[in-house]
Formats: C-alpha cells, sequence, structure tokens
C-alpha cells in the first residue's frame, strides 16, 4: 500500500490540510469556519492532532471538542454536520485506501453524533414533547416510606 494512502500520522496531515482547504472553500461551511479560525496553520496542527489521538492512539490532542462547538451553536446545524460528513467522505475516499477511508469515515460519523447530542439534544425539552404527545400515560402513586426509627 502506497503510504500517503495510510493511516499515519503523515497520511492524517495530509488528509487534514487538504481536507479544511475544501472546508474553507465550501459556501455553507467556509463562513463559519473561516469566521471561527484566526490561525488556520496553528489549528491545522490542532485538528491533526486530533486526528492522531482518534486513529493512531497517539495522546497529541489536549482540547475538548465539545466548548469548542458549543461556542459556534448559534451558527452550527445538523445539516451542516451533514455537510461537513460528506466533504469528509469525498477527501477521504480521493486519497486514503478504502480500508483507511471506511475508518475514517466511521470515526467521523459517530464523532459528529456525539458533538449533535452535546449541542442539540435537551432531555427537558424531550420529555415535555414525549409527556405531551403521550395520551395514554400511565401515573404511578408514590410509595410511602415509613421509618421505623
Amino acid at each position: 500500500m502506497d503510504n500517503d494512502r495510510q493511516v499515519d500520522e503523515e497520511g492524517l496531515s495530509r488528509l487534514v490540510t487538504l481536507f479544511y482547504a475544501r472546508v474553507r472553500e465550501d459556501a455553507e461551511l467556509g463562513p463559519i469556519f473561516n469566521d471561527a479560525i484566526a490561525d488556520w496553520p496553528e489549528h491545522l496542527e490542532k485538528l491533526a492532532a486530533f486526528w492522531s489521538s482518534v486513529m493512531l492512539t497517539s495522546g497529541r490532542y489536549k482540547g475538548q471538542p465539545v466548548p469548542a462547538h458549543l461556542k459556534h451553536k448559534s451558527r452550527i446545524t445538523p445539516a451542516l454536520f451533514d455537510r461537513w460528513l460528506t466533504l469528509w467522505s469525498e477527501t477521504t475516499n480521493e486519497i486514503m485506501s478504502a480500508e483507511a477511508a471506511a475508518a475514517l469515515q466511521a470515526k467521523a460519523k459517530r464523532i459528529a453524533e456525539s458533538l449533535q447530542l452535546a449541542m442539540f439534544f435537551r432531555l427537558d425539552r424531550q420529555r415535555a414533547e414525549g409527556s405531551a404527545s403521550r395520551s395514554d400515560r400511565t401515573e404511578y402513586p408514590q410509595r410511602r416510606v415509613q421509618s421505623h426509627a
């Protein structure tokens, strides 16, 4: 297998650089990322460290992705995660081996799902929506606990 098509430090760095060049040019993602990132070379290093930690268990990444994304919640939608994943799939398919691309895509999908849960899922809202729509709700009597002291 060609070295630049493997999941290794060099391949991940190349992937991150190419992928985020495409993100920056994308009509939907570019404005959000370009407004959010002040120092692209530094950010690309951080992203390469992230993917190294995720795929190679290198431990290089020391950031917190959820708070980083929450800062931009007002501009991020679930549809943008889909767009990001589409670009990621196209880029990984183009420059990685089929096996490496599949592994990177699966991991990215799980990460995107986790970030979306952290950003958009609210248990209290889900409960309110669920209980308001349930007409067959069963009420359970509260159990009394006696003290034997």
